[in-house]
């Protein structure tokens, strides 16, 4: 293969991860909004970015690109939580 064609194929790859990487919180809630179960979840979304577990209860959370999304999951029954922003810009305040 050509030095070329190697390079061409690393920034193909490159723009793919990050194109795959870009969901915004509206894409996972639109994607998770007829989600009842814990299977359907991971099937609509994928594996989450973290899990948090207390006895039966699980917080799945998964980032987006601008902030995340978490999800409580009781047994199987699967509820949206929370949609919270990216970090705050301590700029603008004051």
């Amino acid at each position: 293969m050509s030095r070329l064609t190697t390079t061409m194929l690393v920034w193909l790859l490159a723009a793919a991860l990050l194109a795959g990487c870009s969901r915004t919180k509206e894409d996972i809630v639109e994607k998770a909004r007829s989600v009842s179960t814990r299977a359907e979840l991971e099937r609509a979304l994928g594996k989450p970015s973290d899990i948090a577990k207390l006895g039966p209860v699980e917080q799945w959370t998964y980032k987006a690109s601008n902030g995340t999304v978490a999800f409580l999951i009781v047994g199987d029954t699967v509820t949206l939580q929370a949609a919270g922003s990216g970090p705050a810009n301590t700029k603008d305040r004051k």
